[in-house]
């Protein structure tokens, strides 16, 4: 099983736009992970997002070039300040790999929670628009790799 966790693509400033949806940029980063992401062959059962709206647009930015067995859906659990306890629960349980599409500090505390078994020491700095590949090998859970936007520049 692998789960992927993505920090919402950059979003505009609360002053700028209350919703804080992707600016120009933060679309493009993610676009542009998205589809070297697709040389990969990533088999993904489904992306889930948080409620807010820059996680719910990167997303969909993702589905359309990952194409999700069963598409993109909002669950709970994915907001900044929730218990990563509940979300590990749930995928501990689980056998599909998945997307994850969050913030910060929440995905942090899940990664940690996952590799460490402490989700106050951070192992991972997220990146926004980066997704980061965990896992789950022989009952314990390990990073593969990070693909970050400007690595998504390089040539494949």
């Amino acid at each position: 099983m692998h789960l992927y966790l993505v920090q919402h693509g950059e979003a505009k400033a609360e002053k700028e736009d209350p919703a804080r949806p992707l600016t120009d940029r933060g679309r493009e980063e993610v676009r542009r992970v998205a589809r070297h992401a697709m040389g990969l062959t990533l088999w993904i059962a489904e992306i889930h997002h948080s409620g807010k709206l820059r996680a719910r647009q990167t997303a969909e930015i993702l589905a359309e070039h990952l194409s999700p067995a069963r598409g993109v859906r909002e669950i709970e659990g994915l907001a900044p300040n929730d218990d990563p306890g509940k979300v590990r629960t749930e995928l501990e349980a689980g056998e599909e790999s998945l997307m994850l599409v969050g913030h910060l500090p929440h995905l942090g505390r899940l990664a940690s929670s996952l590799l460490v078994g402490d989700p106050a020491r951070e192992v991972i700095r997220f990146r926004t628009g980066a997704i980061v590949d965990l896992a789950r090998l022989e009952g314990r859970w390990v990073l593969q790799w990070i693909l970050t936007p400007e690595i998504a520049l390089a040539p494949p």
